[in-house]
């Protein structure tokens, strides 16, 4: 067992570990367990909210795109700093209905909102089926992590059963607590693995930052600019703009805990303030993604690049550190994705009445979902890679609810909100599946274009019907 793999295991040891004392007892509730009693203020909202921005994709996912499509990667800078924007002014209006209201989950509003358990059912559902392979994602990018550190594809397998199985051990018993603790470590992880991978590795393959670029600048200059091809500005723009709409109008269940977690609007709009700072940390992945250019084959897998450049400059005992760093990359977001979906299966699916039961049966949520995700990487690792395509286009088609249940009257009626949910997501699938040309367009866009226009019609017939049924005559026997 080499120096990389123990100073990995130990430090994915250590995560559960602040995970599990992240809450001083077990929690014995669903609404202790999933927001916290509404306590948390804008310090531990920061970085419950800019930890789910750096997973495993950010880690490996960003410096992979850097190395095949170049600047094309920079779509994933700018969205969340502009999400901060819509969420200083639609946030806590949602948390005033969540704490009037006594939300939970995402599928609370719907359900709330327009008075419709099958609406809350659909979301619930829907969140579940497109959140499992970010989730499955998670999964992946840790054995990855572990098996690119040790050299070994046995130690890959081990990593994912075991981040899997500490996960779980924390997420069950402290819940969004053990979250927002294990989010403090992984930042501070995070922040010093880049800086050293940002500096070690430019320095180790071109003499640093600078005379990277000059290299990279003669040698690919196609690189620099957004140009036709797979990832042209067609992409980049859409690409860009269906993050920020999914982002932006909370249709992500896991940005429904904390924000409902958070102890007053004035907590949320600080964190969010402040927030889109934190985008400062997906630059050096990024860096190291063109460095990759230089020094790995075009024919390198793409989403190895920053380790494989790693491994190159650092000793093992570092890179065992980045790989730590990495490991807390997948295990906290993680946490918080199971968290949100094992809500919504309690809450809005099961729908038990005892809290006693309601709280196991979440429980029971959290293991199997965490077990499905990891059975399904390990027996059929590709098995989720066409879906994983429609997970944000998937969840974006639940825009149009949030936005018209702002509103101190729901501007659209449940049946026009179901109809569009459902038409736009049957798009989305029938285009990645049948693989649709749309010119490099992402498919939640056109999809959300319908949603939104179902949505307008099958809520102008239900206002015509009423009016109708409303002004006929009354006959008197």
């Amino acid at each position: 067992m080499n120096t990389a793999l123990v100073v990995a295991l130990a430090g994915m040891v250590v995560i559960a570990a602040v995970g599990s004392l992240g809450s001083r007892t077990a929690a014995v509730d669903l609404a202790e367990w999933s927001v916290a009693g509404r306590r948390f203020g804008a310090v531990t909202m920061w970085f419950l909210q800019a930890g789910e921005t750096f997973t495993t994709f950010t880690f490996l996912g960003l410096a992979g795109l850097a190395f095949t499509g170049g600047v094309a990667v920079t779509y994933a800078v700018p969205y969340v700093a502009l999400a901060c924007i819509v969420w200083y002014f639609i946030g806590p209006r949602l948390w005033r209905l969540g704490r009037q209201h006594g939300y939970l989950t995402q599928a609370d509003f719907y359900e709330e909102r327009y008075d419709s358990k099958v609406l809350g059912t659909l979301v619930a559902i829907s969140s579940v089926i497109f959140m499992l392979p970010y989730l499955q994602l998670q999964i992946t990018g840790l054995g990855l992590i572990i098996e690119l550190v040790t050299h070994d594809s046995g130690s890959g397998t081990w990593g994912m059963v075991v981040g899997t199985v500490l996960t779980a051990a924390f997420v069950l018993r402290a819940g969004i607590r053990g979250t927002a603790a294990t989010s403090y470590l992984k930042d501070v992880l995070m922040l010093v693995a880049v800086a050293i991978v940002a500096v070690a590795v430019p320095l180790h393959v071109a003499g640093g930052i600078g005379p990277a670029f000059h290299e990279v600048a003669r040698l690919h200059p196609t690189v620099l600019t957004v140009h036709a091809g797979p990832n042209d500005q067609v992409w980049w723009i859409t690409s860009m703009l269906a993050s920020l709409i999914g982002i932006a109008f909370f249709t992500f269940p896991s940005l429904w805990p904390p924000l409902l977690s958070a102890r007053s609007p004035k907590s949320l709009r600080r964190n969010w303030i402040m927030l889109p700072l934190y985008q400062i940390v997906l630059v050096p992945p990024i860096i190291i993604g063109f460095v990759a250019i230089l020094a790995l084959s075009k024919d390198a897998s793409a989403n190895s690049a920053l380790l494989t450049v790693a491994a190159q400059a650092l000793p093992d005992w570092l890179l065992g550190l980045i790989a730590v760093a990495g490991a807390a990359a997948a295990m906290v977001p993680a946490s918080a994705m199971v968290l949100a979906m094992s809500s919504n299966v309690a809450r809005n699916v099961i729908r038990v009445g005892s809290p006693r039961v309601q709280f196991l049966a979440n429980h029971g949520a959290v293991l199997l979902i965490l077990a499905l995700a990891l059975v399904l990487d390990l027996t059929r690792p590709n098995a989720l890679a066409n879906l994983l395509l429609i997970t944000f286009s998937g969840l974006v088609q639940f825009a149009p609810g949030v936005v018209a249940g702002l509103a101190e009257r729901p501007l659209l009626g449940k049946a026009a909100v179901l109809c569009g949910i459902v038409v736009g997501e049957a798009f989305v699938v029938w285009a990645t599946f049948w693989k649709v040309d749309l010119a490099n367009v992402n498919t939640g866009l056109p999809a959300l274009g319908i949603n939104i226009v179902v949505a307008v019609l099958v809520e102008a017939v239900t206002r015509v019907s009423r009016r109708t049924a409303g002004s006929a005559p009354v006959e008197v026997p």
